[in-house]
């Protein structure tokens, strides 16, 4: 029989660090590391909730199904977990002239750049399946 304590004390995962694009140098002329954590369950809920809507199902009255926006979905993800640089900051998305995490987070990487990085985001978070497999996954 196991013990409980193995869900009380769990291991503590340390946030990780990644090269999102090679355009943002630091002092030292290297790329500055970004850093992203995991999202939580109750997190995620919150994000899938806020990216659903109710749309009627065609030839059925007054029947609705719920459809989730992936690209959105997957931007608000990206912006929860980024922790450095803060994507909220007003001083970063004046500078870029936009307004709000996700847009400020697409509008500074490249398409490949922004690409690659959902890949991690969504690895540390622990989903094992890539953006092109949930995109397959949503137009089936």
């Amino acid at each position: 029989m196991s013990s409980l304590n193995a869900f009380l004390n769990p291991i503590k995962e340390e946030n990780a660090k990644v090269v999102a694009s090679k355009r943002f140098v630091g002092e030292n002329g290297k790329p500055v590391e970004w850093e992203i954590r995991a999202l939580t369950g109750e997190e995620d809920e919150v994000i899938r909730k806020k990216c659903t809507r109710s749309v009627p199902v065609p030839g059925k009255r007054g029947q609705y199904t719920n459809e989730t926006d992936i690209n959105r979905y997957l931007g608000e993800l990206a912006a929860t977990c980024t922790v450095y640089p803060n994507l909220n900051d007003a001083t970063l998305q004046k500078a870029y002239g936009v307004l709000g995490a996700d847009s400020l987070l697409k509008t500074m990487l490249k398409a490949g750049e922004y690409a690659e990085y959902l890949e991690k985001v969504q690895k540390i978070s622990g989903y094992d399946q890539t953006m092109e497999d949930l995109v397959d996954e949503a137009k089936n």
